[in-house]
């Protein structure tokens, strides 16, 4: 193929929402930016399916309304409404059995999920949940600081659940206590919006003030490789695409996972991307998502497995996600850090909770996905890492004007929270780096 050099400030690899951020603030900055995203659609994880009349998220998806992502991209001037679910009337489902879920006093005295003890205990510990001092509790796992802090065993299952809830993660002996503490912390006090029309809209949104701020955007467009200069100091070339065609750059931004990251940078095994691949941990979900015509249990919207790792909600009885009388139902199973694969098993479990919550649902069914093993985050916050304040980047430091983001950079935030946070925090350093530049010259 003829080789064709296309001149830019900066090339951003990844069409979610951590590249768009950074690629609309570097080209409100005045920056010439180019976006490539490989698929023909933009959005990654945050894509939305429309499907008669049903909005269909990639599994359930919360934005949290105290979190990085909903005020940047309020700062951002993108436009998107939604809802809170309800904090009660859910069930926790227990060998088998549904229980109310304690969410408030009432709840709590009258559920038969815990004894008496356990609810003394369990009350105590949320009037001070708020006040638990999280950051000293991130070189705990999660089952150390349970096993510390918490007496009864069956207290322990249910906060335990919380967290799973919270960080979208069943991975006790790895996990960090403080960043699941954290983030439960961050849902009691403000709650979360389930998103009209899907986080499609977020997509939507940035895309539009991406490009009306001059940004590129390239989509179906497949980047063979982040060229080097090995030449001088190993910084930026620029990107190599796959028709040959290659994009100069004097920075570049990376919004993928970390295995992609270091494969797609020249030598990038020599650099500490291999290290953060090697050591990232994925976080992976099964996802039932079930579009029915009417809800045969109408009062059931919520429920959490306490015994199992297992989540349903009606996400459309809080938001516009499927035509009048419809409902729209997502599910999961949070699948272990070491999970031996049997997607037949899951779906079983995933529709028998179902049986178990909307008897009948099969007679209603319109449309249905199952998702056998969905990506929920690139990489679990460890104890071992101290949690997030052991997280890489932006910056890659062996690589002069190479930069990453995405769920599993940054200090900053969870899930949604990190991607767009660490793309932020990656668009300013690019900013101060540009300035360096041009106070040297």
């Amino acid at each position: 193929m003829d080789e064709r050099t296309i001149g830019t400030n900066i090339a951003i690899i990844g069409g979610g929402l951590a590249g768009l951020t950074a690629a609309t603030i570097l080209a409100r900055a005045g920056l010439k930016v180019a976006l490539f995203e490989k698929g023909h659609e933009l959005g990654g994880r945050a894509m939305t399916e429309a499907k008669s009349g049903f909005f269909f998220n990639r599994g359930p998806h919360a934005l949290y309304l105290g979190g990085h992502a909903y005020r940047i991209l309020h700062e951002l001037g993108v436009q998107f409404q939604g809802h809170t679910p309800p904090t009660d009337g859910g069930y926790g489902i227990d060998g088998g059995i549904n229980h109310t879920l304690p969410s408030g006093p009432f709840s709590l005295l009258t559920t038969r999920l815990l004894k008496l003890a356990d609810k003394l205990e369990f009350a105590r510990l949320m009037n001070s949940f708020g006040k638990l001092d999280a950051r000293a509790a991130r070189d705990l796992t999660v089952r150390e600081w349970l096993e510390k802090e918490i007496f009864h065993p069956d207290t322990r299952r249910l906060v335990r659940a919380y967290f799973r809830l919270a960080t979208y993660a069943d991975a006790p002996d790895h996990q960090s206590a403080g960043d699941a503490i954290e983030q439960l912390q961050l849902a009691a006090a403000s709650n979360v919006l389930y998103l009209d029309e899907g986080w499609q809209t977020l997509i939507h949104g940035l895309r539009v003030k991406a490009e009306s701020a001059g940004v590129k955007i390239f989509t179906g467009t497949k980047v063979k490789g982040v060229e080097r200069d090995l030449r001088s100091n190993g910084g930026m070339q620029g990107v190599r695409l796959s028709d040959g065609t290659i994009h100069s750059a004097s920075f570049v931004m990376i919004a993928a996972s970390p295995a992609d990251a270091c494969l797609l940078v020249a030598d990038g095994e020599e650099t500490s991307l291999n290290e953060w691949a090697k050591t990232a941990i994925p976080v992976k979900a099964a996802c039932l998502d079930v579009a029915l015509s009417y809800l045969p249990q109408p009062h059931v919207k919520f429920a959490i497995g306490i015994d199992r790792p297992l989540y349903y909600s009606v996400h459309s009885a809080s938001a516009r996600l499927a035509p009048t009388g419809s409902a729209l139902i997502h599910m999961a199973k949070y699948l272990g850090s070491v999970n031996e694969d049997d997607p037949k098993g899951d779906e079983r479990d995933l529709e028998l909770m179902l049986d178990r919550l909307q008897p009948g649902w099969r007679e209603a069914v319109v449309e249905r996905r199952f998702l056998p093993k969905i990506t929920v985050s690139h990489a679990l916050t460890t104890a071992a890492q101290g949690g997030t304040s052991g997280r890489p980047g932006p910056a890659v430091p062996e690589v002069p004007g190479l930069y990453v983001a995405g769920d599993w950079v940054g200090k900053e935030g969870l899930l949604a929270d990190a991607s767009v946070a660490s793309a932020k925090c990656a668009a300013e350093m690019i900013l101060h780096a540009v300035q360096g530049q041009s106070a040297a010259a």
